[in-house]
């Protein structure tokens, strides 16, 4: 990918963001929207029907080992929810990635740029929050192998799933995780997959998390991480988000990333 179109795609990505914000101020939704990024932990509820909500962003992250550096820059991570019932949402999303490896310091030419395998997917209510149990929700997903770039082009399919949950501890605060596995993805043995994030809200509009997230793998080491983040509620339809997190176990040394989410609401969908 060249210096100019990741410059092109930043202005525009930025252009996007303050329509969306002037647009954001003719909603007068009475519930703010609930959202699956930034953070790893999957929301436990649907985007309701009718409703078009966008989530996207940009990450970076990094990890170096024996004096060789690999560098990925996400320029657009998308995630598109559309509200089939008051329960049940379609899901689709993609990522587009620049790779760089460097070896002391110094830039190879074997940069890798494309998309990976899209995101097609699904996310059913089960119950909602009663009597001290959880809100629960289910969540699968397929990643087609022929939809991606030759860069990011697994060998397999891969397909995931995982319920979440979430309870309510006061007006300000909840924890919410997420129990799955996955499969695929050029790895032949199955994986466990899970989180655990605490959410706190200083304000209406300004809030924070932590979370824990990693995979066991039934054959290999497992990989756990940690985040945390920061959210802002520009109106009951737009949230900002930036966040930073890194690997427990040797996988990662640095995460960082930002993004908003965008809802439409069934009258204004045409």
């Amino acid at each position: 990918m060249s210096i100019p179109l990741n410059k092109k795609f930043i202005s525009s990505s930025i252009l996007l963001l303050f329509t969306l914000v002037s647009f954001s101020q003719e909603s007068n939704s009475s519930q703010p929207l609930v959202t699956d990024r930034p953070d790893a932990t999957e929301a436990s509820s649907t985007v309701g029907k009718g409703v078009l909500q966008f989530e996207t962003g940009a990450i970076y992250d990094t990890f170096e080992k024996d004096n060789i550096k690999t560098e990925n820059f996400t320029y657009n991570t998308m995630l598109i929810r559309y509200g089939i019932l008051d329960n049940f949402e379609l899901r689709l999303g993609w990522n587009f990635i620049e790779g760089v490896t460097k070896i002391n310091n110094k830039k190879l030419d074997n940069v890798t740029s494309g998309l990976t395998p899209l995101l097609l997917g699904m996310k059913v209510d089960i119950t909602k929050e009663k009597d001290g149990m959880p809100e629960i929700a289910l969540i699968g997903h397929v990643f087609p192998i022929f939809s991606a770039s030759e860069d990011y082009r697994p060998e397999s399919t891969a397909v995931d799933f995982r319920f979440s949950l979430s309870h309510t501890l006061s007006e300000k605060s909840s924890i919410g995780y997420n129990i799955g596995g996955q499969w695929g993805n050029d790895s032949s043995e199955a994986a466990a997959i899970y989180t655990l994030a605490y959410g706190y809200s200083f304000t209406k509009k300004f809030g924070m998390y932590a979370e824990l997230y990693g995979d066991l793998p039934e054959d290999s080491s497992a990989n756990h991480y940690w985040d945390a983040g920061v959210t802002y509620l520009v109106s009951n339809d737009l949230q900002l988000d930036a966040y930073f997190g890194t690997s427990i176990t040797k996988g990662q040394d640095l995460l960082l990333g930002f993004g908003f989410s965008y809802r439409v609401k069934p009258n204004r969908i045409k």
